[in-house]
């Protein structure tokens, strides 16, 4: 199984769609300014650099997401030190190539994807998030509109995830 680059590329476009919609003050975004304290006047970096950083760590995200939502990577984990996995002639590329033809794309759907991206959205982001947000003496509100945002993105990058084969 080749990783495919173009949907961790898109994948990693969607936070930042998701963002502009969610952190919108039509939406989240007076919510969540008043929560942080950022106001319009608060001084920020530069836009260029952070939606730069931003894009390569909702890259590095969907390069991580891809094994949670890809069940037949788990294969590839645990044979990863048999000898010969990389020839496709040896028995086990054979075997690796028939188990793929029959099961490959089992699982691979948009809405299996997003049901893992927001299974990882609640017991990881969420958790992350909180405790984070407890030691920065950040409110409820704070976390559950962040939470809230990331378990809608890693749902969504996780349906294009493993939906797109």
């Amino acid at each position: 199984m080749e990783m495919n680059w173009l949907a961790l590329l898109v994948a990693a476009i969607v936070p930042m769609v998701t963002g502009a919609i969610w952190y919108n003050q039509r939406v989240f975004g007076n919510a969540w300014m008043k929560a942080t304290g950022v106001t319009r006047e608060t001084p920020g970096a530069s836009m260029p650099v952070t939606f730069g950083l931003s894009f390569f760590f909702s890259f590095l995200l969907a390069m991580a997401l891809q094994s949670i939502v890809i069940h037949q990577l788990s294969v590839y984990s645990v044979l990863m030190n048999e000898p010969g996995i990389q020839d496709p002639n040896s028995e086990i590329g054979k075997w690796i190539a028939d188990f793929m033809g029959k099961y490959g794309n089992n699982f691979r759907t948009f809405k299996h994807g997003a049901l893992h991206g927001t299974i990882a959205g609640i017991f990881i982001a969420l958790p992350i998030l909180g405790v984070n947000a407890l030691f920065e003496r950040k409110g409820a509100r704070y976390i559950l509109i962040n939470a809230g945002y990331w378990t809608v993105t890693l749902a969504l990058m996780g349906g294009v995830i493993c939906g797109w084969k």
